[in-house]
């Protein structure tokens, strides 16, 4: 027992000081949150790019520069602003020195988004190689660090390229194991830089993005206009934007910005834009409507300037701020100040716009109360059905969780990873469940073929046994606030059957909570479809191409087993592909993509263009297999 304590003493030899480099290395969630493959927006490698842009944009925002140029050229990611440029003397500091950076003197930096000096440090610790090149004044300096070890220090010497700063990375593998960039994410994240910032022209290999009309472009791009009740409402004062419409679609649809970066879990801002939004509508009908019918069908954008904002992260996904600025407005009395006046003068100027909205608003007051006393029939099946007996093997951490006092930043990055697969069959579900993380990984098991639900009202996900309890186990029957899990898996196999629940599944989600595709919560589970393997060794193929590598590799005639379906793979092999390695495809809506076009092109009745399209895809893939 002597002997065993002693391995858990706690003294002055235990405690250790980490220099910032290291710091960042073994707590990276502390910095960029999850770390991930580059599967999800959120993921860490496009935090290291946006924590590179901030700075761009910043400058950008001060007056200086119109244009950054993006460039991925593989795994390495180039960015050139045309700013002032880093100040010659301080340009190893900047990029090495923990809070070290010019955006604690607040009046060169007013409303910036980074403001803790930790943002290009990480980029740099994080990343195997990462160089540095500042322009100023007919000089440049360079400086090139190895996970954040300065390996070579340039001098000064003269130019002729035009202020600004130049950063190159690559971010080390050993930190974000087997990534890729998925370019849609991307896309996406410049639209929003440029739609924030009027007439900043950003360039990504060879792309250019640029918008004249800020948060109306942003709804005009991400709605179909046909299904726009009525056109876009559009309002600009002073620190604050707003752009916003109803559709057909259900739930609410906001996108909120704070000082240019797009806060994907909201915040203050968002809230008090939800709350102000339902007062100046009861105020303006003289009605005392549902929030909740008001609020059905929206889509806005909402964009604040804040002056030293507090996020709730360093990720600064979540506005924690109450005030404008130190001794200003409530950011409450902020928003509801600027709608109450500009919104209200809005429709009164607009009569047709608000007669519109307001058939909207008892539309869904209509069908609400139609749906009451089946959601309260439906509820009370949920129950009888003992939900998480049936069909659901839950985990033990979810996204809504309060994370306990310790390893805060821990238990965050655990509640991003919390994941819910749904899968059919009980041989697939069993091997799922036998193998899954009980921490982070649930399970949900279908009963055969859910139901087409094209064209189908809410009225079905309450009378569907399947829809109701997948809704339930969810947690999203009264919107996304309440969401348990961060990842929705569809897990089926990769042949005709499991192809067809995957496009079933996909129909409900985008008829009925389109912002689970919208937001980035839905994939699909990609697991191998060939076992190669000889007696030293085995390779798992997800598709020809690998197999054909993997038999050259291997060599001698190696043993070469096609899985049909999820259930023959066993438990033990299931673990590797739904673990550190685990393969997601993210459902992703494009630009153009608008909900009720595809449903009808994929789920609607057998149209001409779907059997060309079915009749062209199946001619390739008869040439690929007789190539083969």
């Amino acid at each position: 027992m002597a002997e065993e304590k002693n391995l858990f003493e706690y003294n002055e030899a235990s405690i250790r000081s980490l220099d910032w480099k290291e710091h960042i290395r073994l707590r990276p969630g502390m910095y960029i949150g999850k770390l991930g493959d580059g599967s999800a927006p959120d993921d860490g490698i496009y935090v290291l790019i946006k924590e590179v842009i901030d700075n761009c944009i910043d400058e950008y925002t001060m007056g200086y520069g119109k244009q950054v140029e993006l460039t991925i050229e593989g795994k390495k990611v180039t960015v050139r602003d045309y700013g002032r440029g880093i100040p010659l003397g301080k340009v190893v500091d900047v990029v090495s020195k923990i809070n070290t950076g010019a955006k604690y003197d607040s009046k060169a930096f007013q409303k910036s988004v980074g403001l803790n000096g930790v943002g290009t440090k990480a980029v740099n610790a994080l990343s195997q190689q990462f160089k540095v090149t500042a322009f100023r004044d007919g000089k440049e300096k360079t400086a090139e660090f190895e996970k954040g070890v300065l390996i070579r220090e340039h001098k000064e010497a003269k130019t002729t390229e035009p202020n600004g700063t130049l950063v190159e990375f690559t971010p080390d593998e050993t930190v974000f194991r087997n990534f890729h960039y998925i370019h849609e994410y991307l896309d996406n994240q410049l639209w929003n830089y440029c739609y924030l910032n009027a007439g900043l022209a950003m360039h990504f290999n060879g792309k250019k993005y640029v918008s004249k009309n800020g948060l109306l472009d942003l709804l005009q791009r991400k709605t179909n206009p046909d299904e726009l009740r009525y056109p876009i409402i559009h309002l600009k004062g002073e620190d604050i934007e707003v752009a916003l419409s109803h559709n057909n679609d259900y739930g609410e649809d906001i996108f909120s910005f704070v000082n240019g970066q797009y806060t994907t879990q909201g915040g203050t801002h968002q809230q008090a834009f939800r709350e102000a939004y339902v007062k100046v509508i009861r105020d303006f009908f003289k009605k005392d409507y549902e929030a909740s019918d008001i609020r059905t069908s929206i889509v806005a954008a909402v964009s604040v300037r804040v002056q030293e904002p507090v996020f709730e992260s360093q990720t600064k996904t979540k506005l924690g701020s109450q005030n404008v600025y130190e001794g200003g407005p409530s950011m409450k009395n902020f928003v509801l100040d600027f709608l109450a006046r500009e919104l209200d003068n809005f429709l009164h100027r607009n009569p047709t716009v608000a007669d519109a909205l307001k058939k909207r608003i008892e539309q869904n007051e209509r069908e609400r109360k139609e749906l009451a006393g089946i959601k309260k029939l439906a509820n009370e099946r949920a129950k009888k059905a003992n939900l998480h007996n049936k069909k659901l093997r839950d985990c033990r951490i979810h996204l809504n969780d309060e994370p306990p006092a310790r390893n805060k930043n821990e238990f965050t990055t655990q509640q991003n990873n919390s994941t819910i697969f749904i899968t059919e069959g009980d041989s697939a579900s069993g091997s799922i469940t036998k193998s899954r993380n009980v921490d982070t990984q649930a399970v949900f098991s279908l009963r055969g073929k859910p139901l087409n639900c094209f064209g189908l009202t809410k009225k079905v996900v309450y009378e569907n046994e399947e829809f109701n309890l997948l809704q339930h186990a969810l947690n999203i029957e009264d919107g996304l606030e309440g969401l348990r899990y961060n990842n929705i898996v569809i897990a089926t196999d990769a042949d005709v059957d499991g192809m067809h629940i995957r496009l079933l599944m996909m129909t409900f989600f985008l008829q009925f909570f389109p912002d689970l595709v919208k937001r980035g919560h839905v994939y699909i589970l990609e697991t191998p479809l060939f076992r190669v393997r000889n007696k030293q060794e085995t390779v798992y193929c997800y598709d020809e191409t690998e197999k054909q590598a993997a038999v050259k590799k291997l060599g001698s005639k190696p043993e070469i087993t096609r899985f049909k379906g999820l259930g023959e793979i066993s438990p033990e092999e299931f673990g590797r592909f739904i673990g550190e390695d685990i393969r997601l495809q993210p459902v992703i809506l494009e630009q153009g993509d608008h909900i009720q076009n595809l449903l009808e092109y994929y789920m609607g009745k057998n149209t001409m263009e779907r059997q060309e399209f079915i009749i062209n895809n199946l001619k390739i893939e008869l040439d690929l297999i007789e190539t083969n």
